[in-house]
């Protein structure tokens, strides 16, 4: 009897240090940020369309303009991925260049029409979307760090073991930049006029 309780106290440690916790834990972490991800995506494509009616009232020149933001909206929702996707770096690359293309899209709506900048409701919608840009931005680091714990966690001793052995766990891919030339800070010295 004694034996027993000595056993079933060192398998309960054994087990709680090979990982049968933490990764489960971990990975459940990843797909709540990823979750988190998609609904600032959601935000954003909700509030896309406000944004492209206040801007079709400003007048029938937008139209082009206008038309690729709707195209970027739809081709971004067409691309869905889910905590089981996060895996497939292919899936991942595919819904970054959706999601990539909407961001490419608002950005030349900003540039193409400055002078709408001085409406009232075009201004609000503009704010509103710069900070659902940031909420967007913190909830891919979120999912980052996330995705880093979960795949520092399953190649760790002894959670490796667990992770391994109970769940074939794999790592996820992390959120990472599509837009060529990302990584460089565009330039501002002409958006006023100034042509120094």
């Amino acid at each position: 009897m004694k034996y027993r309780a000595v056993f079933a106290v060192m398998s309960a440690t054994a087990l709680g240090a090979c990982g049968v916790n933490s990764v489960p834990t971990a990975e459940e972490n990843a797909k709540a940020k990823w979750a988190d991800v998609q609904n600032q995506y959601q935000r954003r494509s909700d509030l896309i369309p406000n944004l492209v009616a206040t801007v079709k009232a400003a007048g029938a020149q937008e139209k082009a303009i206008l038309t690729e933001v709707t195209q970027a909206r739809a081709s971004a929702n067409q691309v869905q991925v889910s905590g089981d996707d996060l895996t497939d770096p292919n899936k991942m690359a595919a819904y970054q260049r959706a999601q990539a293309g909407v961001t490419l899209s608002l950005q030349r709506l900003q540039e193409a029409y400055p002078e709408l900048k001085s409406q009232g409701n075009y201004t609000t919608l503009m704010s509103q979307l710069e900070g659902t840009e940031n909420r967007v931005t913190i909830a891919r680091n979120d999912y980052n760090q996330a995705v880093q714990s979960y795949n520092t966690t399953i190649r760790t001793f002894p959670d490796a073991i667990g992770a391994k052995i109970f769940y074939g766990a794999k790592p996820m891919t992390p959120f990472q930049a599509t837009t060529p030339g990302a990584e460089t800070a565009p330039s501002v010295a002409n958006a006023f006029g100034n042509n120094s």
